[in-house]
């Protein structure tokens, strides 16, 4: 028996005020534990679009980010093998966070 249980209440971290729906996906991880992210943002590197993930539940820990690529109409997350690649969407994703922390 689990002792998880799960209450939406006022502090459940839905914001009702926005139009825009959370787009929630569910990853496991490297323990095979079941974990919520929510699509934070998307971002181009190199005509590819990469997605940034948060944990739901979990705000504080690291977010990772994600290749997308459209496949018969669905979304497709890849994890980002190439270290090349991954240097550039870093870099990109640097660049980002810079902008949006002077603004």
């Amino acid at each position: 028996m689990s002792d998880h249980k799960h209450e939406h209440d006022e502090a459940c971290g839905h914001d009702h005020d926005h139009d825009h729906e959370e787009f929630v996906l569910t990853l496991t991880d490297e323990n095979g534990q079941d974990v919520e992210m929510v699509l934070v943002e998307t971002f181009d590197v190199s005509e590819k679009v990469y997605a940034l993930l948060l944990e739901r539940n979990n705000p504080e820990a690291d977010g990772i980010i994600l290749r997308l690529e459209e496949e018969d109409d669905k979304m497709v997350l890849y994890n980002i093998e190439d270290e090349e690649e991954w240097r550039q969407v870093e870099e990109a994703y640097n660049e980002i966070v810079s902008a949006q922390e002077e603004s």
